[in-house]
């Protein structure tokens, strides 16, 4: 059966009227010693999932900032047993927070789809998003993730229309996660209109909760997503904290994701109410 932390936390969001607060960091940046502190600041910050990237030296839909998070993890020597080791670890501290990995195909199909799976059942993690294998070649990955009880969390993008939008959706669960850019992460801004729209269309389309990324950069823009998206996704401006404080970098990333879940939660008509 599919792991049910996703949709239980969505289900929390919405009862308080607010959107999730998705955060996403790379594993080992600046080292997998680092990664357990800087997950800790994410949950005590107020994150509501968390993505956890597994780094990779070829990121093709990845920005600056996520590449050279991913350059500085891999050369401290971070590798794939080291992430599942910190999931696991992370399973164990916040046994309620979803906790998705996020990556390309290669570190996950190396050593066979059906051993990535278990690996990720074993550890506790409930999603899996791969960037770069479409709906239509999904043979290996999608089915052994389902056949294991974890999410295979798609992506829509803006370029996805009407016609293809089904095979993304097909076999997604968790949530569908919406490119808001038609580029790579955190150097483009989303426009509010076209992030609407979209979000009207994916909505009309599916039930699955609706989380939008690329290009949030701050906490204004999150709150105007909130107000449409079931969920909204930070990474580049995380990573970027990161990458300037290093292994000191968790009570500044603390900060900041609290500024983010603050701008969220004033969106909420309860918090509204309380504040009065």
């Amino acid at each position: 059966m599919t792991t049910d932390r996703l949709s239980a936390r969505f289900a929390a969001c919405k009862t308080a009227g607010r959107a999730a607060l998705i955060t996403f960091v790379t594993a080992g940046d600046p080292t997998v010693a680092d990664t357990p502190a800087i997950l800790d600041a994410l949950v005590d910050g107020g994150a509501d999932i968390i993505e956890l990237g597994m780094p990779f030296t070829d990121p093709m839909a990845d920005g600056p900032a996520i590449e050279l998070a991913n350059l500085r993890s891999l050369g401290s020597g971070t590798r794939t047993k080291d992430i599942f080791a910190l999931a696991t670890a992370f399973r164990a501290k916040h046994p309620d927070t979803p906790l998705v990995l996020m990556g390309y195909a290669n570190p996950m199909l190396v050593r066979g789809s059906e051993w990535f799976a278990d690996q990720c059942k074993a550890a506790g993690v409930d999603g899996v998003i791969c960037v770069d294998v479409p709906p239509e070649e999904d043979a290996e990955i999608g089915p052994a993730l389902r056949a294991a009880g974890i999410h295979l969390i798609r992506l829509a993008t803006p370029t996805t229309d009407a016609v293809r939008l089904p095979a993304v959706l097909n076999g997604a669960s968790g949530f569908l996660y919406h490119v808001a850019v038609a580029g790579i992460t955190g150097k483009q801004q989303a426009a509010q209109a076209a992030v609407e729209q979209a979000v009207a269309k994916l909505k009309a389309a599916t039930s699955l909760p609706i989380a939008v990324g690329f290009g949030v950069r701050s906490a204004e823009q999150a709150a105007a997503i909130g107000r449409v998206a079931d969920g909204v996704v930070v990474g580049s401006a995380i990573v970027d904290i990161i990458g300037s404080h290093g292994d000191t970098a968790a009570p500044f990333v603390k900060d900041f994701v609290a500024a983010l879940r603050g701008a969220l939660n004033a969106n909420s008509p309860h918090f509204r109410e309380t504040a009065a």
